[in-house]
């Protein structure tokens, strides 16, 4: 009789011999394996540039949706507001160079940012919070073509839990831990009030997730290897308020700068004997009737008036 033959085990085909929910895990950390290795191994793609990458993702997918096949350094630096040198020095961290007198591929190049980015895979996301941020969050369309996937929303209110938003239903704040473990969570959006905001963070964090990203006014202590994006609505409107003040008030600005600028030249003439107190009041009187006088005293380094060859009051 012959002996039995031993058959070489299958080989493992990523996918197929593992669940789905598995497979997501592995992929996503063969995907941290790489990109800590290409760090410590120096190749690492700098942190600014990370931070530019979902810019120029969004720029691309607009010209997708516009026809664009290819698109020139140039032109595409200019929608991202930036110059077109640190653009390709950017892009080439990806392998991607374009072609000269041709530009890039809209479609290659949104595989590369989206590859980089780690969008090429599905990513649950769950929104802790169902007050009007929470819900406009949960029914936002974007987020699928994005590679994100809304696995659940939560909120603390009774009057709240059960009831549907966006085809899901409100589940209670108390199931974080298993809403995690269920869907497999890789993301957790906090948009809860300030108070309620570090209890939340704790306790994705204790579920295993790591990264975070906040809504709420406050911000949040984590341990190492946590990484939380943080957005304050209220200061990005305070940065707009100032910019809009400053452009409202620009032209009264140089107004008082000038004056400012007068007060200096005539207090120096004073102490320099060249004017007199009663020259001083004179001058600024004049000046402030009629504004083309305090560019002359300005630009006068004597008390002699430029204009008329007269002398100035009071020297």
């Amino acid at each position: 009789m012959e002996p039995k033959l031993h058959a070489e085990p299958p080989p493992r085909v990523p996918g197929l011999t593992e669940s789905p929910r598995e497979y997501r895990r592995m992929s996503r950390r063969a995907s941290a394996s790489r990109s800590a290795s290409a760090s410590n191994g120096g190749h690492g793609i700098p942190d600014a540039t990370v931070a530019r990458l979902p810019v120029y993702l969004r720029v691309l997918y607009a010209l997708a949706d516009h026809g664009v096949a290819t698109v020139s350094s140039e032109e595409m630096a200019a929608a991202a507001g930036v110059n077109s040198a640190k653009l390709r020095k950017d892009l080439s961290h990806l392998g991607s160079y374009g072609t000269r007198g041709v530009g890039y591929d809209v479609e290659y190049l949104i595989y590369q940012v989206s590859r980089e980015l780690g969008l090429t895979q599905d990513w649950p996301v769950l929104i802790i919070g169902a007050g009007n941020l929470g819900r406009a969050l949960a029914n936002y369309g974007g987020f699928a073509s994005r590679g994100f996937r809304i696995a659940a929303l939560l909120d603390c209110d009774p009057a709240v839990i059960g009831t549907v938003i966006a085809r899901h239903t409100v589940r209670g704040a108390d199931e974080i831990e298993d809403a995690i473990k269920m869907f497999d969570v890789a993301i957790g959006v906090i948009a809860t009030p300030a108070a309620a905001a570090q209890n939340v963070c704790d306790r994705l964090i204790a579920g295993g997730v790591t990264s975070i990203l906040n809504f709420a006014p406050v911000v949040l202590n984590v341990p190492s290897g946590v990484d939380v994006r943080k957005v304050d609505l209220s200061i990005e409107l305070q940065i707009l308020a100032f910019h809009a003040q400053r452009r409202t008030f620009e032209p009264d600005a140089k107004e008082r700068g000038r004056d400012s600028a007068l007060a200096d030249h005539l207090l120096a003439r004073v102490r320099g004997g060249d004017l007199d107190v009663n020259g001083v009041a004179e001058l600024s009187a004049g000046a402030l009737a009629e504004p083309a006088l305090a560019d002359t005293v300005l630009d006068a380094p004597t008390g002699r008036d430029y204009r008329t060859g007269a002398q100035a009051v009071g020297t």
